[in-house]
């Protein structure tokens, strides 16, 4: 090691945030709209991302009516239209996908939340837009996630009494046998 007599050089090197190559990946207007995502969630300390060249922020779970009400009536997203809720089994956790457009200008974005697996439960964002309502009772039907607020969490998929979540991957499938 080669001593300096400088004494900046002696300093501690400055921290460097860690580069997340989805992040770099984005197109310039995806990197303009995933800036805009950290300014308009600033107060929910949206965690920053990219998946397949769309921007995306996470934010915790009990949080999420109020970022998504916000991503749809904030004139700089104007994200009137819910694409998706798809809901990820990640066995110590699930994970709450909301895939968000913007009709003029043409635009996505994707908001995640994680969700607890042992109590898995988050706010329903039907008050927001009406088409989550299936999208909610489908991740009920399969999953076991509570939506606190959803008007109506019948079952859609499964008959009632359905025993279990075939959506979890803990979820014992039996083999099949031909008779």
């Amino acid at each position: 090691m080669v001593e300096s007599n400088n004494p900046e050089a002696a300093q501690a090197p400055e921290e460097v945030e860690p580069v997340d190559e989805a992040i770099t990946s984005l197109t310039q207007a995806n990197l303009d709209l995933l800036e805009v995502l950290k300014d308009v969630f600033s107060d929910f300390d949206p965690q920053p991302g990219a998946l397949d060249n769309l921007p995306q922020v996470t934010v915790k779970s009990g949080e999420i009516e109020r970022v998504c009400r916000l991503a749809k009536d904030d004139p700089r997203l104007g994200m009137v239209q819910l694409s998706l809720i798809a809901c990820v089994d990640y066995q110590e956790y699930f994970q709450m996908v909301y895939i968000l457009h913007c009709l003029d200008p043409d635009r996505t974005a994707v908001i995640k939340t994680d969700v607890p697996y042992e109590t898995p439960a988050l706010p329903s964002v039907t008050s927001v837009w009406r088409a989550a309502d299936w999208y909610e009772r489908e991740a009920h039907d399969l999953f076991g996630v509570h939506f606190e607020g959803h008007p109506d969490l019948a079952p859609l998929l499964l008959y009632d009494g359905f025993e279990g979540y075939p959506g979890r991957k803990e979820y014992p499938f039996n083999d099949y046998q031909e008779f």
